[in-house]
């Protein structure tokens, strides 16, 4: 593990690409300063060594009297323990493996009895999915937002409060101790939305008295495809399988089919062994990180971040709350004069920055906030360093102070250098329908 507390310009934690070398337009390269953590982390190189360790063994799991098969389904099951001890899962819960938070929300979707209370600042994957859904505007404060939480509880009863634990376009956290007193105080159950959460602070289900927690792999330093939905068994019993198929069934007949309890009952066809076990190894990864002070290190580049980017005149950074108690390592900002896509663009094609710009997902949100146009998120995690926080901040400064060295056009949606000298990799070279080399380095202002 590599961890660095004294020198804040070091790295907290060894990341894969942490040495990428990326072209420029002027034709020099760079290393790659990474701040899209919040769409997708980089692997752990805990999580790619275990990938490497396991892959000699891969087979399918369950039912399999070959050796192989056997190893991968005690790899499998053990993720499950690993999972459930890491989010302090209670005896009536149980770990459902799925594709990402997406998945996973959909999932519980279909077992909910009843109504679902939203806020409108969730991201879609917890503002669409819900059947029978009741949208909360929130206030300027996370007080009067709950009250007005509360206020719609007392108004009509719900079965369930589905919230964010941390906004993906602010970073703001919510206090999910208070949020989960007061659904249970109004008989209904609490689901948090932890995609954006469980990458930068531990999450006690048991001892905040969360229901259901919902979060991917891929935004926990283990892109191999795999999510997981934690939360009491009884609904998930009850309802009709997510998917149907194999694995899922006890027993089948031209006429009938017995179903089998969860968690096999959510885990039709073959399962995702390998991004499982990535989740689960970057769970015990993130747990050692925090213990040597991960989260410390992130306060200090998330302050130093911020702060750096509020010093420019120009630029004006996205809040929903005045009384957040707490904000992980994301930070979405604006400069005058420039469309999120042009900034992207600019950081990414002369200083080899990656960002994300659009609208996160989380359109209601952007448009209360004066942003309908969509905005700039810089996101840290246990890979960034106080270099990669300063290169940005001088980024942004030199393109608020001088604009951009380099002629910038918006084609469909997307903004690009012109012209783009930038190559490819050989990996994807020639890729059908990328257009200029370096077409895909911002993202449409649609997202």
């Amino acid at each position: 593990m590599t961890a660095v507390l004294n020198n804040s310009c070091a790295s907290f934690a060894a990341v894969s690409g942490a040495d990428l070398q990326v072209p420029l337009v002027d034709g020099t390269s760079c290393t790659y300063a990474n701040f899209d953590y919040a769409a997708s982390a980089p692997a752990l190189a805990e999580v790619t060594a275990r990938i490497a360790e396991l892959l000699p063994y891969y087979s399918s799991v369950h039912r399999g009297a070959g050796y192989a098969s056997r190893v991968c389904t005690a790899a499998y099951e053990k993720a499950r323990v690993t999972v459930s001890d890491f989010v302090g899962a209670q005896p009536d819960s149980v770990v459902v493996f799925t594709r990402n938070t997406t998945d996973s929300l959909n999932l519980l979707a279909g077992c909910v009895p009843g109504d679902t209370v939203v806020l409108d600042i969730e991201h879609h994957a917890n503002l669409l999915p819900w059947r029978d859904r009741r949208v909360v505007v929130a206030a300027d404060s996370i007080a009067e937002t709950l009250a007005r939480i509360e206020v719609e509880l007392e108004t009509k009863p719900a079965a369930l409060l589905a919230i964010t634990g941390a906004s993906n376009v602010t970073g703001e956290v919510l206090p999910i101790r208070e949020l989960a007193q007061l659904a249970h105080s109004h008989g209904a159950r609490i689901l948090v939305d932890g995609a954006q959460l469980v990458p930068h602070r531990r999450i006690d289900i048991g001892d905040l008295g969360v229901d259901y927690l919902a979060f991917s792999g891929h935004k926990l330093y283990a892109p191999h495809g795999a999510g997981v939905l934690v939360g009491k068994q009884d609904w998930l019993d009850a309802a009709e399988p997510y998917l149907a198929g194999g694995g899922a069934v006890r027993s089948v007949s031209i006429d009938r089919t017995e179903w089998a309890p969860v968690p096999a009952r959510h885990e039709a066809g073959t399962p995702n062994v390998l991004g499982v076990v990535a989740l689960a190894t970057a769970c015990e990864a993130l747990a050692l990180h925090e213990s040597a002070g991960s989260i410390s290190h992130e306060r200090e580049l998330s302050d130093r971040l911020r702060d750096g980017l509020s010093s420019i005149d120009g630029v004006s950074l996205l809040t929903v709350w005045s009384d957040a108690p707490d904000t992980v390592g994301i930070v979405t900002f604006k400069v005058d004069g420039y469309g999120p896509g042009e900034i992207a663009a600019y950081l990414s094609a002369e200083h080899g920055i990656g960002v994300r710009d659009g609208k996160f997902c989380a359109h209601p949100l952007l448009s209360r906030l004066g942003h309908a146009g969509g905005a700039v998120r810089a996101s840290l995690g246990l890979g960034s360093s106080g270099s990669d926080v300063d290169r940005l901040i001088d980024a942004v400064r030199t393109l608020a102070t001088d604009g951009p060295s380099w002629t910038y056009e918006e084609d469909g949606g997307w903004w690009n250098p012109v012209p783009d000298p930038r190559p490819f990799p050989d990996l994807v070279d020639g890729a059908a329908g990328v257009g200029s080399p370096c077409a895909t380095q911002t993202v449409s202002i649609a997202s």
